[in-house]
């Protein structure tokens, strides 16, 4: 296996219109979400094995959402149905198309209540990268469930990437996301932060200072996405600022995930992951992260609007010319 995700898997309910808030818009619909499931959606359509660990409600929602992975060729052996818990909802509207407003329904979702006794050890032992974001971690038994698949991943040889994605009203607070989001990097290889969460993490706004905070943590790679603006890395050897790529944005929902998506792969398709963090491959690497982040927002949706391979290669060439 390539990539495992762990984490939420849920419905989000995207507006009808964009450019309103979300009390102004008129109307929702449902379609498959939720930042580690999008991951391994669009791994799999840029041509890696993904496979997908977490929980869902025993409800038609959650059943349709497996059957989606299962459609997308994503393993989902990993998965689990909860009888007592439903299916988690997110509702979103978007003020403008780099912006987003979220509201989850999860009391508890069913995404919450993961057990450490339901994971798939073998799945995760035989994955090259392990991906998860911080939702898992706000609470119990999810946190412990995400920590222990770390865990195993890790010792069996795995890239382990954590991927913040700081969503304030799910916390008690910024100190609490703070704390936990801490004591978890010394345990990632790879951290992707935006620029809100890289400033929270370390404190600055200045890109390559901030980034060298947080690799002194622990990590062997940062990543940071800067939206419309591209994306920064920082490595051992250095870090740089990989411009992005102008396209005519209709819904940046999603751009974060299918780019860590390309990253990963990227990573872990060459071999060893350590031998690709020089900067002048991380530049590489990063650019057709940013194609794929690109092409994603040219499309309203997370899933339907994910590239394959040949789509970003096609993109990549005609974009040389």
């Amino acid at each position: 296996m390539d990539i495992v995700c762990l984490g939420e898997l849920l419905v989000d309910m995207f507006p009808a219109e964009l450019g309103r808030s979300l009390v102004e818009v008129s109307a929702f619909r449902p379609k498959p979400g939720g930042a580690p499931a999008n991951v391994a959606v669009a791994a799999a359509r840029l041509g890696a094995r993904s496979a997908f660990i977490g929980k869902v409600g025993d409800d038609a929602f959650g059943h349709h959402l497996a059957q989606v992975l299962r459609q997308e060729g994503v393993d989902v052996r990993g998965m689990r149905f909860d009888e007592e818990a439903r299916t988690t909802m997110a509702f979103i509207a978007m003020p403008d198309e780099n912006t987003a407003e979220f509201v989850f329904y999860r009391n508890p979702g069913a995404d919450m209540r993961l057990r450490a006794d339901e994971l798939d050890e073998r799945l995760l032992q035989e994955t090259c990268a392990f991906h998860f974001g911080s939702l898992s971690l706000i609470q119990e038994p999810s946190r412990s469930a995400t920590l222990e698949a770390a865990k195993i991943a890790h010792e069996a040889g795995a890239l382990i990437s954590f991927d913040v994605n700081y969503r304030p009203s799910l916390w008690r607070g910024s100190g609490e996301a703070y704390d936990t989001v801490t004591a978890t990097l010394p345990h990632v290889n790879l951290l992707k932060v935006n620029e809100v969460e890289l400033a929270l993490l370390s404190g600055s706004e200045d890109l390559d200072a901030a980034s060298k905070t947080l690799l002194e943590k622990g990590p062997d790679l940062c990543v940071v996405t800067l939206g419309p603006d591209g994306s920064f890395f920082q490595v051992a050897e250095g870090g740089e600022h990989v411009p992005a790529f102008k396209v005519p944005t209709v819904d940046a929902t999603g751009c974060g995930d299918a780019f860590v998506a390309a990253l990963l792969y990227q990573l872990v398709a060459s071999g060893n992951w350590r031998d690709q963090l020089s900067p002048s491959r991380m530049h590489e690497i990063l650019r057709y992260a940013n194609a794929v982040g690109a092409l994603t927002a040219l499309t309203q949706g997370v899933i339907p609007a994910l590239p394959t391979a040949e789509q970003v290669d096609k993109f990549l060439a005609e974009y040389d010319v």
